[in-house]
């Protein structure tokens, strides 16, 4: 093929799955994290106190140390409780020793079979545990990890090399030792921005990083316990500290403060 055919062609096929992008999913909510101040509480709300796998930090709300939008960014920054002779005697007793941020839209907005898209830069260094994912509603009342999860990203500080897709149900779960797990291995994940997304389809689950697809998880049964992701999820955006995964290796206090950096948030659906 002629060198100027080959570049029309690459054009038209480049445009094509653009023009298929368009046509297949429409954008239904975003944030794109444009104004200043704390996180628009029409399109988040927070999660406090401390709250699972044995993580570390607590969960503060409309803290602005902690979650903030600043300069076109969402930030979501961990903190250690400052060392003096005085923390030591009196802020041990009323001040957690990490503080951190979890954002959420339950309670305000879920959908079902989504596409979410977030562009990131991670914090970094052992004991920092970013995750971007989904829950079900739990129409049914049956509770972790039965109503369903999608991790479309997870990363733990003390393996930097490596970013994790993971999908949960009752039937396959990391409690049972049989969790769907997919790693990646990214050069030059730190430091840098990357978008990670994942499609919710009524018959599999798609994983995409940097706009490549990397990971399909397909639907093994209709049964419930196997596949709840039929049913509205939520997103939740959290940083957290040590935990049974993140502080595997411990905490290395020196790091603090941490920021997790989000550039946007787009969630598409397909159209009818």
């Amino acid at each position: 093929m002629h060198k100027c055919q080959l570049i029309v062609f690459l054009f038209l096929l480049s445009f094509k799955s653009e023009f298929l992008m368009a046509e297949e999913w429409a954008l239904v909510w975003s944030d794109e994290f444009t104004a200043s101040s704390t996180p628009d509480r029409k399109k988040w709300n927070y999660e406090v106190g401390y709250l699972r796998n044995s993580e570390k930090q607590f969960y503060t709300s409309a803290d602005k140390k902690n979650s903030r939008v600043e300069g076109g960014f969402l930030i979501i920054e961990a903190h250690k409780r400052e060392s003096s002779w005085y923390a030591f005697f009196f802020d041990s007793f009323t001040q957690p020793e990490y503080t951190s941020s979890s954002l959420t839209t339950k309670g305000i907005i879920s959908w079902r079979y989504p596409r979410i898209e977030v562009r990131a830069k991670l914090p970094q260094g052992v004991g920092v545990w970013p995750a971007i994912w989904l829950l079900g509603l739990d129409p049914y009342k049956k509770g972790w990890p039965a109503k369903g999860e999608i991790d479309l990203m997870e990363y733990v500080g003390f393996d930097e090399k490596h970013i994790h897709f993971a999908v949960h149900t009752k039937n396959k779960n990391h409690t049972l030792k049989n969790g769907v797990n997919h790693s990646l291995l990214v050069r030059n994940l730190l430091n840098k921005f990357h978008t990670y997304a994942v499609e919710v389809k009524p018959e599999r689950i798609d994983f995409w990083f940097d706009g490549a697809l990397k990971f399909s998880y397909l639907k093994e049964s209709d049964a419930y316990e196997a596949w709840p992701f039929d049913t509205p999820m939520y997103l939740i955006i959290n940083l957290a500290i040590g935990g049974g995964w993140g502080g595997k290796k411990g905490i290395d206090n020196k790091i603090f403060p941490q920021k997790f950096v989000i550039d946007y948030v787009r969630v598409y659906q397909k159209m009818e």
